[in-house]
């Protein structure tokens, strides 16, 4: 006999999540798992593989390595990712983080770690922000060579270049990477080993009053971007403008301290989130951090296209373009202490 919804955490908030009375939780969306490709991706060349970072608590990870010459010699940029979903649906195994990471180390011609952190509401925040610190710690203590959590990585052992570890992700992966570099500005990673650069993409923040072209009065708190923060985070102090979703919340920290040397902010013209994340490039280049941010906008798109799209169109070439061009570059002509203030609508 099929078991009996309990009430949800509140009405029609999460509209693809059912909890049930046994403690079951249901996820009507999310793409489905897939296998790596060890072998090879057909289409890319790119190979992949999970790991298990810690037992206890359970944290995974898949790998990417791209197509390379044999006996390759030079090192590749490290790029620690964290999927989108809501802190609360998708997976770093998903079709849709699989496909895009294959096209993305492809086209950037790096070394990915794609993060498995554990999911709201078995497991609200700050469960993922923790378990995406400790993956970041994980693949960091592989710059050492005596070993820290048991047996290292050969690809990342071999093939990665700590003087150019990034970090990003898209949605809520964005903002788990805003939140890590704030850390990063604060704690050192294992090794001293320091971020380059952190990108955002179409990136999860909010707060308890609407901005820009949000919508206003009781349409915002009907917004799934509004009730989700009470469903994945139901402790948080500050609730709606607490720092990790709003970085100019009472409290935050300065967006001056980012532990980063350059930024990268992604936007879509058409995404709810856009105007977040304008917001968000302003804070940081008003504040006074003394790395390099750049905003970058494909005005048609909608939230997350690059990721959903079955095919590579040129919205999603352009954006993989521009992010492999992030990732590849050491140096960039402007000083630091500057601010790249270059808006390209496409």
């Amino acid at each position: 006999m099929a078991s009996t919804t309990k009430e949800l955490a509140f009405k029609a908030g999460v509209p693809f999540i059912r909890i049930y009375k046994d403690g079951k939780v249901e996820r009507l969306r999310g793409s489905p798992h897939v296998p790596p490709s060890p072998d090879k991706d057909p289409e890319t060349g790119v190979s992949s593989k999970d790991i298990t970072i810690s037992h206890n608590p359970n944290i995974s990870a898949r790998l990417y390595l791209p197509n390379l010459p044999q006996n390759q010699i030079q090192k590749l940029p490290i790029l620690v990712y964290f999927h989108g979903g809501v802190f609360c649906i998708e997976s770093a195994f998903s079709l849709q983080a699989h496909r895009y990471l294959n096209r993305l180390v492809s086209e950037a011609q790096v070394v990915a770690v794609s993060v498995e952190y554990r999911l709201a509401p078995e497991n609200p925040l700050p469960v993922a922000y923790e378990d995406s610190w400790a993956a970041l710690q994980w693949v960091a203590s592989h710059s050492n060579k005596k070993e820290l959590h048991g047996k290292k990585d050969p690809w990342l052992a071999k093939y990665g270049d700590f003087d150019r570890l990034y970090i990003g992700g898209d949605s809520a992966g964005g903002n788990i990477a805003h939140n890590l570099a704030i850390k990063a500005g604060l704690e050192s990673l294992y090794g001293g080993v320091r971020i380059l650069g952190v990108f955002l993409s179409h990136s999860y923040f909010w707060g308890s009053k609407p901005i820009g072209s949000e919508p206003k009065g009781e349409d915002f708190e009907k917004t799934l971007e509004y009730k989700a923060w009470d469903f994945v985070y139901p402790s948080a102090p500050g609730g709606h403008d607490n720092p990790m979703v709003n970085p100019a919340g009472e409290g935050a920290p300065s967006l001056a301290g980012l532990g980063c040397s350059k930024l990268l902010v992604c936007v879509a013209g058409q995404d709810q989130l856009r105007d977040r994340g304008v917001w968000y490039f302003n804070l940081v280049r008003e504040s006074g951090w003394k790395g390099e941010v750049e905003l970058f906008e494909v005005k048609e798109e909608e939230h997350c296209y690059h990721l959903r799209s079955k095919t590579e169109t040129e919205n999603v070439k352009k954006l993989l373009k521009r992010l492999a061009s992030f990732l590849v570059s050491l140096d960039t002509a402007v000083p630091r202490g500057s601010a790249l203030n270059i808006y390209p609508r496409l």
